[in-house]
């Protein structure tokens, strides 16, 4: 630490600029390599959108975004640090009844731990689709290996051709075409093919939307596929206590190798010299160099505004045209009791429960959302976490965890033809109670049952975490256009940009959105190789 003036200068080998679960991964894994890391979080705690508080009232503790665990669980960073984790207060819940579907019918269908029990469930709706996902089970392990491979790899032409030449070994010429005919198919193309039931396309069709996949959008079909064959095969978990049980247990693996996690810490731009990054100005002042490695946990438009030009033209276009997902509104709920599926009490018991009883409803609702208009019947993901565990609210109560999809960051009128309001100050009230009366009308006597409750707009996601721009929770569109080699860019999926020592990670580079740290954990392993 020195002082230059009156600006004190401190230094280390990597700043991270923001602490969610991408650059909290990338620190600890350079700390464990020996690197003096610092991460600045403008925010008031570390987590970004895994994170966990009392969001209604004291007593109930909800997660603010993130909900779902199993890719962490699964994630190439948890193999090799899970002793320290657990050490360090890492506590997973496994999910025995992990997601379900109510359909406009009054039936409904889940999956479950227990493979009989979900075939089953299956086998009620159509006899010949419980065959069809038995088939798909027993060929899972030999399909397995090739999508995680490719889902984990950094997209370099040498991994991937590696990827390929593996594949092609299998498979044969064949078997790799319609393995890349897969990739490419909407979800809505792989369903029908696959399975026959409208019910069944629905339930797991559900799954795209978390994704930006609509059911007609090239590229989605692998997210309903690999969460109901995963989940059927891996299990689902939650975390003990919260989503934010992660967080800490990171923050403290860091903290233990000398690392520092900074809070309140706002950055205000980050400096370079001779094309190369230095390290970053704080808002109060302060500036801290970096030897190695600036690492920006940051959407593409926020790298844009600590950068400024970064002299390569297609690079700079690149973080200007990055296409952001419609958003999300969260509705945080205090019950004092469960709510009361007319479907079945057995819904009590799942993680997560859909309210999107067919795809034809996905995809209206999605081009509404798209078209900025409050959707007329919003796709509804009910989380039940205390169902898995009761700590997270007092004896005999539950908190309810709602994501509200799609809605537009931007309102430019409502597709239902009630809400005038064009502002979310404004509409959000009427677009919750839109919301909630789509769940009374599949669990009777919700809203008698809230004690507190907590409407969070898009806006106030992005105000929260800019890195959620227009409440975008994947931070950017996973279309094809800008996946795989192409996600942030073509040429950077690596996190590289222009500027020698400045990265870019996060959920807006590949391998993208979720709790997995998929960026973070690639781009330390190449830091550090």
């Amino acid at each position: 630490m020195t002082e230059r003036g009156d600006i004190l200068t401190e230094s280390c080998d990597a700043v991270l600029i923001g602490a969610g679960i991408n650059t909290l991964v990338a620190a600890a894994h350079l700390s464990a390599r020996g690197w003096s890391v610092r991460v600045l979080e403008r925010g008031a705690e570390p987590g970004g959108a895994v994170r966990t508080g009392a969001y209604t009232i004291p007593g109930f503790r909800h997660d603010w975004a993130a909900m779902n665990l199993s890719l962490f669980a699964g994630s190439g960073f948890f193999r090799a640090y899970s002793a320290d984790l657990t050490r360090l207060g890492l506590s997973f819940v496994p999910a025995p009844h992990a997601f379900a579907s109510v359909f406009a019918d009054g039936s409904w269908c889940g999956v479950s731990a227990d493979p009989a029990v979900t075939r089953a469930r299956i086998a009620a709706l159509s006899p010949a689709d419980a065959a069809t996902w038995d088939r798909l089970l027993a060929d899972f392990p030999a399909m397995a290996p090739h999508l995680f491979a490719l889902l984990s790899s950094p997209m370099k032409f040498r991994a991937l051709s590696r990827i390929g030449w593996g594949l092609w070994r299998a498979k044969g010429v064949g078997g790799t075409l319609d393995l890349v005919r897969f990739l490419l198919s909407s979800p809505r193309r792989w369903l029908s093919e696959t399975f026959t039931d409208p019910r069944l396309h629905a339930m797991l069709g559900a799954w795209g939307m978390h994704l930006d996949f609509a059911p007609d959008i090239s590229g989605g079909a692998v997210f309903p596929y690999l969460e109901s064959m995963a989940t059927q095969s891996f299990g689902m978990v939650i975390g003990k206590g919260g989503a934010d049980t992660v967080t800490r247990a990171l923050v403290a693996f860091i903290e233990e190798r000398g690392g520092k996690v900074d809070c309140n810490a706002e950055v205000a731009g980050i400096a370079t010299e001779g094309g190369t990054a230095r390290g970053v100005t704080l808002a109060d002042g302060r500036r801290i160099t970096a030897r190695r490695a600036v690492i920006a946990g940051l959407s593409p438009s926020g790298l844009a505004r600590l950068t400024g030009a970064t002299g390569e033209e297609r690079f700079d276009r690149g973080l200007a045209d990055f296409d952001h997902a419609p958003g999300t509104m969260m509705i945080h709920l205090a019950l004092s009791a469960p709510l009361d599926w007319t479907a079945g009490a057995e819904l009590q018991q799942f993680a997560y429960v859909h309210l999107a009883p067919d795809l034809e409803q996905m995809a209206r609702t999605y081009q509404q959302a798209r078209a900025g208009l409050l959707p007329g019947r919003p796709v509804i993901v009910v989380g039940q976490p205390t169902a898995l565990d009761p700590s997270r609210a007092p004896d005999g109560k539950h908190t309810l965890w709602l994501q509200v999809r799609m809605a537009p960051g931007t309102i430019r009128g409502d597709a239902g033809g009630t809400i005038t309001a064009t502002d979310w100050a404004q509409a959000a009230e009427p677009f919750a109670e839109r919301a909630l009366s789509i769940l009374e009308a599949a669990a009777p006597g919700t809203r008698a049952k809230v004690l507190g409750r907590r409407i969070v707009t898009p806006l106030d996601l992005q105000e929260d975490n800019p890195n959620l721009v227009g409440g975008d929770q994947i931070c950017g569109s996973h279309h094809l256009a800008q996946h795989f080699l192409f996600r942030p860019m073509r040429g950077h999926a690596d996190g590289s940009t222009p500027v020698k020592n400045l990265y870019l990670t996060g959920a807006a580079v590949w391998p993208g959105a979720g709790t997995g740290a998929g960026a973070g954990w690639l781009l330390a392993q190449s830091l550090t190789r």
